[in-house]
C-alpha cells in the first residue's frame, strides 16, 4: 500500500532541511551564485521625458552618494529566475551592484506560489495581424511539472527549502504571509509550523470574494486561505481599520465591551465604540441597553477595526489596475497586508512576483521591495507595470547570473568541463577528435569542413570567444571553412558583434539552458537518438545612425534615435503550434519591429551598467495610441557631454528575447 501524505512529511522536511543546510554552506564558500544586472531602470515611459538627475552619478556601479535613492544604499530589484537560487543571491549579498546581504535584513514577505496542477501556464499574445499562444520555455515546464511530478507531495518539497530561507532573509521583526487554497493548505500549515514553529502563527486569514458559479454538489468556493507567521513575538504589526460599508453588517456590531478599573479600585464595564453609526442604530433598535455600562469611549479612527476576513472583490475585467495575468491579486488586498506588517521604508519581498501587485502596492505605500519571478512573461509584465506607476523610483532589473554554471557544479553526472563539452557536442551532431594534441571542447561535424567549438557553461561568451575560435578556424589542423561556436552565457554586445559577421564563416549557436535538467531525467544517448536537442541562433537588433540637435540655452541636446531592423531566431525554434508559427513568420517577413515588446536607451552608456532613462512599450499608449506596437523612434532630450557619446538602445520581442545595439556618436 503506498504511503499516506502525512506518513511522507517527514521525509519531505528531512530533504528540505538537508537542502537548506547546503545552501547555507554555499554561502559561506567561494562558490557563491550572484544577481547578474540586466538594465538599471529610470522610469520614464512618456516621449522624450529623462530621469531628472545626474545618470552617472545616480547609479550603479556609482554609488558612493545618497543621490541615487532616498535610502542611502538601497534599489529595488526585479529578478527573474528561479527564486531559489534568487534567494540564495541575496542571502550572499554582492559588492559589485551595491547589494549587502538580505539576511535578517527583510521586514515582509508575501508569497502566492501556483496551487493548481493542470493550470494553464502558456502565454497568450495579441499581435497586430492575429493571436499566437506561446509554452513555457523548457526552463519553466520543468519547474512546474517538478511542483507537481507528484502531487501534493512534490509540491510541498519545492516549498519547504524555500520557506525555510525565506526566513533566513526575514527580519527579527519580520512577518510572512503565504496565500494558497484548498489543494494543499492544511498540508502546508503543517510545514509552517515546523519551519516558523507553532506558537508564531499569528492568523488563518480568509479573503472571502464573490464571482460567479455554476451550481454543482459542493457549496460554492469562494475564498482562499492566507497563513500569517511571525519570525518572533516582537512583530511589525499596525492595526487596520475599513470602512463599515466595506464590511457585511451581520459580520460587525459596531463596538467591543470590556472591564476598566474604577477610581475606588472597583472594575467597571465599559463600551468601546468602533463605529460611531453602527453602534447609534444599534441603540435605537434596542439593542444595546447602555445604562448596563459605566462608561462608553469612542475610537477616534475611522471605520472598524479589520478582522481575518478581507472581504476583498476579485479583479473584473475592466479593473484598470488588470494586467492580463491569471493570478493577478487585486491591489486592496496587499495593501491591507503591506500596511499591517510592514513601515515605510521596510523591505517587502514577494519571490512569486506573477503580475507584480505586490511590488506595485509596495512602491505606491513608501516601502522598499525585491520580487522575483521564474516566468520570462511575467517578469516583463512586471517592469511594464512598475515604470507605469507615477513617480516610480529607479530598480535593478536581475537574471540569475551564472545558472549554467551553478547547475553544473552542483551536478553529480559531470565533474568535468571536458566530458560535458563531449556530450554538448555529440548532441549537436558533431564528433570529437581522436587527437590527444586537439582542445577537448573542440570537434567537427563529418563530411563537412565545419569546426565546433563548445564553450563552458562557467564561462560568458562575447567578443573575445569568437575571436579565439575565428583564430582557431584558420590554424587548427590546416583550416576550416566555418566554425560554429555553442555557449551558454553570452555577454549582452553579443548580438551586435554578430550582425556584422558572414554567418557562412562563424555562428554563434545557444545550448539549452535546462540542458542538464534534461540530461538529469534521460540518458543522453536516448537525445541523440531521438534528435530532441535545439540548439538555437543568437537574434540581435540594429538601429539607424543617430543625429543630433544642436544644444540650446540649457547646454541640453535633442537624441533622435530610431529602430531599424530586428532579426529573430527561426519560428521553428520557438515553442509555438503551427498556426502561431505562421503569423510569426509572416510578421517577420513583412514588418519584423511589430515583434518589439519593449525596448529602452541607454544615452551615455559606459560599457559595463545599462541605465534605461527612456522606454516605450507595447500598451503604452502615451507615445501614440497603436496598443499593440512600440514606437520605432525616440527624441529624448539629455545634458551636453563632453566625451564621445555611446548609446544603447536594448530591446526584448514578445517572446522575451532581449537584443542589444550600441553605436558610438
Amino acid at each position: 500500500m503506498p504511503k499516506s501524505l502525512i506518513e511522507m512529511l517527514p521525509d519531505v522536511v528531512t530533504h528540505g532541511k538537508k537542502e537548506v543546510e547546503k545552501i547555507l554552506q554555499r554561502a559561506q564558500s567561494d562558490n557563491k551564485l550572484l544577481l547578474q544586472t540586466n538594465e538599471y531602470v529610470l522610469p520614464s515611459p512618456k516621449d522624450g521625458g529623462l530621469f531628472a538627475g545626474n545618470i552617472r552619478k545616480c547609479c550603479p556601479p556609482d554609488n558612493t552618494s545618497a543621490e541615487y535613492c532616498e535610502t542611502e544604499g538601497w534599489f529595488n530589484r526585479l529578478i527573474h529566475g528561479d527564486n531559489l537560487f534568487a534567494m540564495q543571491a541575496l542571502l550572499n549579498g554582492d559588492s559589485e551592484t551595491g547589494l549587502p546581504s538580505m539576511r535578517g535584513k527583510i521586514d515582509l514577505i508575501y508569497i502566492d506560489p501556483p496551487f493548481d496542477s493542470k493550470a494553464d501556464y502558456r502565454t497568450k499574445i495579441t499581435l497586430p495581424n492575429g493571436n499566437v499562444e506561446q509554452k513555457p520555455t523548457v526552463l519553466e515546464q520543468f519547474a512546474y511539472s517538478d511542483t507537481w511530478a507528484d502531487g501534493t507531495i512534490s509540491y510541498l518539497r519545492m516549498l519547504y527549502p524555500r520557506l525555510a530561507l525565506m526566513k533566513e532573509l526575514l527580519s527579527e521583526q519580520g512577518s510572512i504571509y503565504v496565500h494558497c487554497d484548498w489543494h494543499a493548505g492544511h498540508y502546508l500549515k503543517v510545514i509552517l509550523d515546523d519551519i516558523f514553529g507553532k506558537d508564531n502563527f499569528r492568523n488563518e486569514i480568509v479573503w472571502y470574494y464573490r464571482r460567479w458559479s455554476a451550481p454543482s454538489k459542493t457549496f460554492q468556493k469562494m475564498h482562499d486561505c492566507i497563513f500569517f507567521y511571525s519570525k518572533n513575538p516582537n512583530y511589525i504589526f499596525n492595526q487596520q481599520y475599513i470602512e463599515a460599508s466595506e464590511t457585511r453588517s451581520n459580520f460587525i456590531s459596531g463596538y467591543n465591551t470590556n472591564t476598566f478599573k474604577k477610581a475606588d479600585g472597583t472594575r467597571g464595564k465599559q463600551i468601546i465604540v468602533e463605529n460611531k453609526e453602527i453602534f447609534e442604530q444599534s441603540v435605537k433598535a434596542g439593542k444595546i441597553d447602555v445604562s448596563k455600562y459605566d462608561n462608553i469611549v469612542y475610537k477616534t479612527q475611522t471605520g472598524v477595526l479589520a478582522s481575518d476576513v478581507f472581504e476583498v472583490p476579485i479583479l473584473n475585467p475592466q479593473a484598470k489596475e488588470r494586467v492580463d495575468y491569471a493570478t493577478q491579486k487585486p491591489e486592496t488586498l496587499l495593501e491591507r497586508i503591506i500596511k499591517a506588517s510592514s513601515n515605510e521604508n521596510s523591505i517587502v519581498a514577494d519571490f512569486f512576483g506573477g503580475s507584480g501587485t505586490t511590488a506595485a502596492v509596495a512602491e505606491k505605500l513608501g516601502r522598499r521591495w525585491i520580487t522575483s519571478d521564474l516566468g520570462k512573461p511575467a517578469t516583463m509584465i512586471m517592469r511594464k507595470r512598475l515604470i507605469d506607476i507615477p513617480d516610480c523610483k529607479p530598480f535593478l532589473y536581475h537574471s540569475i547570473g551564472d545558472y549554467s554554471r551553478e547547475a553544473f557544479l552542483s551536478d553529480k553526472q559531470y565533474k568535468r568541463v571536458s566530458d560535458l563539452a563531449r556530450v554538448v557536442m555529440r548532441l549537436y551532431g558533431a564528433l570529437p577528435f581522436d587527437s590527444e594534441d586537439a582542445p577537448v571542447n573542440v570537434g567537427h561535424i563529418r563530411d563537412e569542413s565545419t569546426l565546433v567549438v563548445v564553450d563552458s557553461p562557467n564561462k560568458v561568451t562575447n567578443a573575445n570567444t569568437i575571436k579565439r575560435a575565428m583564430e582557431l578556424r584558420d590554424s587548427f589542423m590546416g583550416g576550416w571553412k566555418k566554425v560554429i561556436i555553442l555557449g551558454w552565457n553570452f555577454s549582452f554586445d553579443i548580438g551586435d558583434k554578430l550582425s556584422v559577421m558572414n554567418k557562412s564563416e562563424c555562428e554563434v549557436l545557444v545550448i539549452p539552458p535546462d540542458l542538464l535538467d534534461l540530461l538529469r531525467k534521460k540518458d543522453y544517448k536516448d537525445l541523440v537518438d531521438g534528435n530532441k536537442i535545439r540548439f538555437n541562433s543568437l537574434q540581435y537588433l540594429t538601429i539607424k545612425k543617430p543625429t543630433v540637435t544642436k544644444a540650446n540655452e540649457d547646454g541640453k541636446e535633442t537624441l533622435n534615435i530610431e529602430l531599424d531592423n530586428y532579426v529573430l531566431l527561426s519560428p521553428d525554434n520557438l515553442p509555438l503550434d503551427d498556426k502561431s508559427k505562421a503569423t510569426v513568420q509572416q510578421i517577420m517577413a513583412e514588418s519584423p519591429l511589430d515583434l518589439i515588446e519593449y525596448w529602452s536607451i541607454d544615452p551615455d552608456y559606459d560599457g559595463q551598467t545599462f541605465r534605461s532613462v527612456w522606454q516605450d512599450y507595447r500598451e503604452n499608449t502615451n507615445n501614440d495610441d497603436d496598443p499593440l506596437r512600440v514606437i520605432h523612434d525616440a527624441h529624448i532630450v539629455v545634458p551636453k557631454v563632453d566625451h564621445k557619446r555611446k548609446i544603447c538602445v536594448k530591446a526584448v520581442d514578445v517572446f522575451g528575447f532581449e537584443s542589444m545595439a550600441v553605436v558610438d556618436l
